[in-house]
């Protein structure tokens, strides 16, 4: 198939640290193109992909994420871009550019990597059948069920990037974006009451963040509880490979969660409230801990080092690789090609069947 994949503006793609969204879709576009796929990109900065790569900045705007206009002139250079290319299929990852659907001649896939609730579930609703979504997981679907939904997908990584470790070191460790719903503060307060040092590492740029940060993070450091900056992707590999575990203590539905998949496939264990798609992604006692309160966290922390890295590695490659992710979302597409609905309970990954060239202008 000829795809056209649109990646949000905020990084390049791959990121170099932070970068969810951008680390997922560097992921798929490489296990697209080794199945053979031919993959146009739209994105921002650089790509180190192997598709054929279109920018819309020449520099990422990596420090006005959280601005309307950035996103909103992506998804207008985006359409203007691609309006002549001959493609199957549009998958967007981005918030605004899904309102181009309804001028386009081919289907558009969506993947929603974020809230689908309140606003965001009624803008969902108003775009209605111009797009087929797509669910990082089952529990994201569960929130708004009656949404377009064309299946779920879980969110994957390229395993043989991430350092495997057997023998961790005696720390314990935090990553990600520093906002109240992933609640740093909290991993602060689980080591320490566990007795182990914690090193943290994330996103520190927006002023939500910094104002969190000044309040709930910055008086709760000290030798036991230090802020090593937001790691590049070397550190971060370094950090997750090395730590006792990960502690991802959220306090709302996170839809998926990339750094446990991360952690895992560094052999690292995690050690997680119980919210939103933690049960789908961590097998309790096997490769982490999930606990209902965070009472019930240091004693986890604790007990990590009896889990077997190994497994943690194993469960990543068997389920949240790549290669899976590709399969289940080339099952997708070309259902959606066909233009026929998925039936309730389908694995997307083993539906997929041959379909017509039904490549068209984009526009």
């Amino acid at each position: 198939m000829r795809i056209l994949m649109v990646a949000p503006p905020w990084y390049d793609v791959p990121p170099r640290g932070y970068g969810g969204i951008e680390s997922m879709v560097a992921g798929l576009v490489t296990g697209l193109t080794r199945r053979g796929h031919d993959i146009t990109l739209v994105g921002a900065g650089r790509a180190g992909t192997p598709a054929r790569f279109l920018s819309t900045y020449g520099r990422a705007p990596s420090e006005r994420i959280g601005e309307p206009l950035p996103e909103v002139l992506h998804a207008a250079k985006a359409y203007a871009m691609t309006s002549e290319l001959v493609v199957d299929v549009i998958h967007d990852h981005t918030l605004a550019g899904p309102l181009t659907a309804t001028a386009r001649a081919v289907p558009t896939v969506i993947t929603c990597h974020g809230e689908v609730g309140g606003e965001f579930g009624e803008y969902y609703r108003v775009l209605g059948a111009a797009v087929s979504m797509v669910a990082i997981s089952e529990a994201q679907r569960r929130i708004a069920p009656d949404l377009n939904w064309s299946g779920v997908v879980h969110n994957a990584v390229d395993v043989t990037a991430f350092p495997f470790r057997e023998r961790k070191e005696d720390w314990a460790l935090w990553l990600g974006r520093f906002n109240e719903d992933k609640g740093a503060h909290l991993a602060i307060d689980a080591a320490r009451a566990a007795g182990r040092r914690i090193l943290l590492a994330g996103k520190l740029t927006e002023k939500i963040e910094r104002d969190y940060f000044d309040e709930y993070v910055r008086p709760r450091l000290g030798p036991d509880a230090e802020y090593v900056g937001e790691a590049d992707t070397a550190r971060k590999h370094e950090l997750l490979a090395a730590a006792r575990c990960l502690i991802f203590p959220i306090v709302w539905e996170e839809p998926f969660g990339m750094v446990m998949i991360e952690a895992m496939a560094c052999g690292t264990p995690v050690v997680a409230l119980c919210r939103g798609a933690v049960p789908e992604v961590i097998v309790d006692g096997v490769t982490g801990f999930i606990r209902s309160d965070t009472s019930e966290l240091p004693a986890a922390i604790e007990a990590a080092d009896v889990l077997d890295p190994r497994a943690c590695r194993s469960r990543v490659e068997r389920f949240f690789g790549v290669e899976a992710m590709a399969r289940a979302y080339e099952a997708i597409y070309r259902r959606t090609i066909a233009g026929l609905p998925r039936r309730a309970g389908e694995d997307p990954a083993k539906s997929a069947g041959e379909s017509r060239d039904l490549a068209m202008p984009v526009n």
